[in-house]
């Protein structure tokens, strides 16, 4: 059953992302490209590390982590996105550092040895760009009419921008990857962007009424509240935006950001999306028996669901 009227429309379906880009207010958009100066390379065993400062908006520069397969031309690329845990000290040092929620060993071990090129930024108020309170800029913002969710997502989406721009990856097959933040980050991303090819979320998407209904929604920071959000749309089509493009979501059962309610809510939802575009094997959800934290048996379906999107393309 396809329950969204733009559901299959190419020019509907545009206009109702444009609907959800608005929702973010005003962006500190450039003049013109994405711009970026390499600053450092470090060669290692697992990676080339390269270094760079971005210019991705028309604020302040934007520290970047880009890892290279260090034996072979990258077969892909993922845009990493990385998680919030009030640890303002990590941003895009988790790809190389990991976290207590994550896996040993880190992501940015893991992927460039399957041969996909990875990108990490700090966003606003994390890494590098730690020296503002979370907190305040989002009052600020909020006064000015935007908000700070706006902002970091405008980053991602200009520093994919920046990396396709790239010669040497501007046919590699792209995926958001990203847990906690990082879920929400790779879905809005995502919906957003249409050449991203695929979206791997991990401990992040379930349905904000159920959100509501369990007291969960506050457990989220300030960041993650966009005006009039849910009044214009569910989580659920957020998600629908990215169909009929591969789609992992993994979450723990256990954990108070995804609700059971919440969760299998989008997995009724999605099901149903995926299969009015005949593609039903877009959309993956699985459901895990811990909390918000990711699994061994999560990781063996993110390098899964990575190594068919390289394969298919």
């Amino acid at each position: 059953m396809n329950q969204w009227p733009w559901l299959g429309n190419a020019q509907a379906t545009a206009a109702r992302r444009d609907a959800l880009r608005q929702l973010l207010g005003p962006l500190p958009a450039l003049d013109g490209p994405p711009t970026g100066d390499l600053l450092d390379t470090q060669e290692r065993d697992f990676a080339r590390i390269e270094h760079w400062r971005l210019h991705l908006n028309s604020k302040e520069p934007v520290p970047a982590l880009l890892l290279l397969p260090p034996d072979r031309d990258p077969r892909g690329l993922v845009l990493y996105c990385h998680a919030h845990g009030n640890n303002f000290a990590i941003g895009k040092d988790e790809l190389l550092l990991g976290r207590p929620a994550l896996q040993p060993p880190p992501y940015g071990e893991v992927l460039p040895a399957i041969g996909v090129a990875v990108l990490a930024i700090d966003h606003w108020c994390f890494g590098e760009r730690a020296y503002r309170s979370e907190r305040a800029l989002v009052k600020q913002l909020t006064w000015e009419g935007c908000t700070l969710w706006g902002y970091r997502v405008h980053d991602s989406l200009a520093a994919l921008q920046w990396l396709r721009g790239q010669s040497r990856f501007s046919a590699a097959p792209t995926a958001a990857l990203g847990l906690s933040m990082g879920s929400a980050m790779a879905l809005w991303t995502a919906a957003l962007d249409p050449g991203i090819d695929a979206c791997i979320e991990l401990c992040g998407l379930a349905e904000y009424d159920a959100l509501i209904e369990t007291g969960g929604h506050d457990l989220h920071g300030e960041y993650f509240f966009v005006p009039g959000l849910r009044c214009a749309f569910s989580a659920a089509e957020i998600a629908a935006l990215i169909a009929p493009r591969p789609h992992l979501s993994l979450v723990g059962h256990d954990d108070p950001l995804t609700p059971p309610a919440g969760v299998a809510s989008i997995d009724r939802v999605l099901h149903d999306t995926y299969a009015a575009l005949g593609r039903p094997a877009g959309w993956r959800q699985r459901v895990f028996a811990t909390g918000h934290q990711e699994t061994p048996a999560m990781r063996s379906e993110v390098l899964q669901a990575l190594e068919r999107l390289m394969d298919r393309n």
